[in-house]
């Protein structure tokens, strides 16, 4: 399952959230750790990954962050040294790249505000460059020197490999809704396609991209930056990898802010039937907002939510059997796969609500896909050349390393089809597939499902949004009652996260904690 960054009017669209599979979310959500709790050395995780003493990581956590101009006006860089394995550190470095922005204020700055828009396999430092290094509230971005590292195998960081660009273009184009064994076959072809090529091209780091790792690595971090304890804002995957630092190191944490929150008490099957209920809220929302738009191409005033999501499906229907043009230079048609995609894009924030619109008025009712291929791509993060970010194989690989894979087979797929249906009429069979991928995946899980205590660990604010389609409101409240300092921040409203989105009650209550240490009080509740 992929958990996509914020995207924010402003920011990167990159955040957030893309498919690690032929047109959907990748097959299991990000996670590490014990069956039961996080805490230390407690999880089954690092059981299998154990600390080295601190003599053998000593040189790691004394190193000292060589800075350079990024190219960036305001931003420098450097490159931080964190163990490959941390059972044998001795066996090899892996090299992060690291950015910041010095506080802008006079006065003596707070410390670090280490920063992560989630994924898996977001660049941190594309979103500092792009958002939260300039977009931060002015009085925040004053008293912190802004930071970001990008973990490791995510794009600047040693990033996992796997496909070139024409054949990531076949596999987004892989259909995700087979209709018979044939089709079932060529599906499965494609998960057994994308893993090998990482296996290929990334064999070692593969094995060293969990989230456990990442987090010990910011921890690695917060000491080179001279801190005493780690201040972090993370969304979406940012709150697992957020969590999962204070898991480990509850005694180090400072002021933490996860917002739109996973669950990671869940497992994989679970997690991807709660997000498909997430998509089909967010899409409930935009079907009641379409029909009252008059360039609705998908109903009018009277119609009913359940009427549009049964239209658009059979649009998609219709798409998987005559794909149209999309005035592509590849020559790329737009089929279910891409159309899909580029529908589930638009659910990340209402602010795209209004292009998705248009897109499909340009499918629906002229056969031209180009708007969809253009959310579908932004969503894949293709460029106009038709080359690919790492950020799909990143999101693969952190992802069916962190949990087992939610289905084994095809025969559990067609099973489980039922359920996922009934989660989400118009994306449940698509996504039950989408979670088959894992399967295939050349390296074995490290993670299990497992709450976090972090027993110990100063307040930290837990922020869930109501209709959020890709982090569902019931993981914040889970999350919320793991924790044992957690305070829970709610925005009732639509899209995925909460911060910045333009909620003054949001945005104060969060300043206010990043600003002044104080937390919402428990339970507050914003809109």
């Amino acid at each position: 399952m992929y958990y996509r960054r914020s995207s924010r009017p402003g920011r990167s669209r990159t955040t957030a959230v893309l498919l690690a599979t032929a047109a959907l979310l990748v097959s299991a959500c990000s996670a590490s750790g014990s069956a039961n709790s996080v805490d230390g050395a407690a999880s089954v995780a690092l059981a299998a990954l154990p600390r080295a003493t601190p003599a053998t990581l000593a040189p790691y956590y004394a190193q000292k962050l060589s800075w350079r101009s990024c190219g960036v006006p305001g931003f420098e860089c450097a490159t931080m040294k964190a163990p490959l394995d941390y059972a044998e550190p001795d066996a090899g470095d892996v090299r992060l790249a690291v950015a910041r922005k010095k506080a802008t204020g006079k006065g003596k700055p707070l410390g670090s505000l280490l920063v992560n828009p989630g994924g898996p396999g977001g660049s941190a430092i594309g979103y500092l460059q792009q958002y939260a290094g300039i977009g931060y509230p002015a009085e925040v971005r004053a008293r912190y020197d802004m930071v970001a590292v990008d973990p490791r195998g995510v794009a600047r960081s040693e990033p996992v490999e796997c496909l070139d660009g024409r054949d990531m273009d076949t596999y987004t184009q892989t259909d995700t809704t087979p209709d018979d064994k044939k089709e079932t076959g060529e599906l499965v072809d494609a998960y057994k396609e994308f893993a090998e090529g990482c296996g290929e091209r990334s064999p070692e780091l593969l094995r060293h991209v969990s989230t456990v790792e990442a987090a010990r690595d910011m921890d690695i971090l917060r000491a080179a930056l001279g801190d005493g304890k780690l201040t972090y804002v993370g969304a979406s995957y940012g709150t697992f990898l957020g969590a999962t630092y204070a898991g480990l190191f509850p005694d180090r944490v400072g002021r933490l802010v996860l917002d739109g929150a996973m669950d990671p008490s869940l497992p994989a099957r679970r997690l991807n039937l709660d997000q498909t209920a997430g998509f089909e809220t967010a899409f409930q929302s935009f079907a009641k907002d379409c029909v009252q738009q008059p360039d609705c191409p998908l109903g009018r005033k009277d119609t009913k939510p359940a009427q549009v999501g049964k239209n658009l499906k059979a649009f998609f229907r219709k798409l998987d059997q005559h794909p149209i043009p999309a005035g592509d230079a590849d020559g790329r048609k737009v089929g279910e796969a891409l159309a899909t995609t580029g529908v589930i894009a638009a659910m990340y924030d209402e602010g795209a609500w209004a292009q998705l619109r248009e897109a499909l008025t340009s499918a629906m009712k002229e056969k031209d896909g180009a708007g969809l291929l253009v959310l579908s791509d932004s969503y894949y993060e293709r460029d106009a050349k038709g080359g690919y970010s790492n950020l799909m194989f990143a999101n693969a690989a952190v992802n069916c390393l962190d949990l087992p894979a939610a289905f084994s087979t095809p025969d559990q797929v067609e099973e489980s089809l039922p359920a996922f249906e009934k989660a989400s009429p118009v994306f449940g069979e698509g996504l039950a597939w989408a979670s088959l991928s894992c399967a295939y995946w050349p390296v074995k899980p490290t993670g299990e499902p497992h709450r976090i205590v972090a027993k110990g660990a100063a307040p930290i604010v837990v922020v869930g949004t109501t209709r959020d389609p890709a982090t569902p409101y019931g993981w914040a409240r889970s999350l919320s009652r793991q924790l044992s300092s957690a305070r829970l921040l709610t925005y009732e409203g639509d899209g995925h996260t909460a911060y910045g989105r333009g909620s003054d009650c949001i945005d104060s209550a969060i300043d206010t904690y990043l600003l002044r240490g104080r937390p919402p009080v428990e339970g507050k509740r914003c809109s």
